[in-house]
């Protein structure tokens, strides 16, 4: 499954915040990963398909230095990703193990990934920020991964901040934090996102004119009736001429 240029485009111009109200409407309630923040303000939004890394809590034994070279390592799993991926993490949420350093994010961006979304924290902040990564985290932590989770395998199944994620959903991270998107959703979520934030654009022209939200925001009927004639003179306007 790859994303088309069209989807990309169109979701780039929808925020986190409008798509778990979409969301939120088809039943979803639990589609926000808790703990994603933008580790630099001003992060470009991002769009990709999931490609899922899990941790679980170290064992002694796994645990290790060593295991860094282990077939299956987070080094062997950052190779298997593709270009335009978000890479999403399950570290549990542990904070005091950071899972991924600069020469990681590096290779990660070298690779073509769209950025890394972890409910987990990132090491080596000043070499990570020179990447460039676009990084969603909890924070930063000096002690490596293994400190604290052991590395246990990638695209299976997740939970990242609370949050089941399955390969090639569809994440979108903004400074709101990252937001999945059911694969089999994707289309109607599309569409209704963007005639959302259409809609919500028109409102705030509304409110800039000084008219109060009471039956504004949400639309009653006769709004939605305003907004409709809006929309079909726009639509109108930019009718090529025959």
């Amino acid at each position: 499954m790859a994303l088309d240029k069209r989807t990309i485009d169109a979701l780039i111009g929808v925020t986190t915040a409008t798509l778990t109200t979409v969301l939120l409407k088809k039943g979803l309630r639990n589609v926000w990963l808790r703990g994603t923040k933008p580790l630099r303000p001003g992060q470009p939004r991002i769009v990709g398909l999931a490609f899922t890394l899990r941790f679980v809590p170290a064992r002694e034994d796994l645990a290790t230095p060593e295991s860094w070279a282990s077939p299956t390592s987070t080094r062997a799993a950052i190779e298997c990703m593709p270009s335009g991926c978000v890479a999403v993490a399950d570290a549990m949420g542990v904070t005091d193990a950071g899972i991924f350093g600069d020469i990681l994010c590096e290779r990660i961006r070298v690779r073509g990934v769209a950025g890394l979304v972890t409910d987990g924290v990132i090491r080596d902040l000043a070499g990570v920020l020179r990447t460039h990564l676009p990084v969603w985290c909890q924070g930063t932590a000096a002690p490596s991964s293994v400190t604290g989770l052991t590395f246990v395998g990638w695209q299976m199944p997740i939970a990242c901040g609370g949050v089941a994620v399955f390969p090639d959903d569809i994440i979108v991270a903004d400074d709101d934090g990252a937001v999945v998107i059911p694969a089999a959703l994707l289309d109607e979520v599309v569409e209704a996102a963007v005639e959302q934030e259409n809609l919500e654009a028109w409102i705030i022209d509304e409110v800039r004119s000084g008219l109060p939200l009471p039956g504004l925001y949400p639309p009653n009927a006769e709004t939605k009736a305003r907004y409709a004639a809006f929309r079909a003179a726009q639509n109108k306007s930019v009718e090529l001429p025959r």
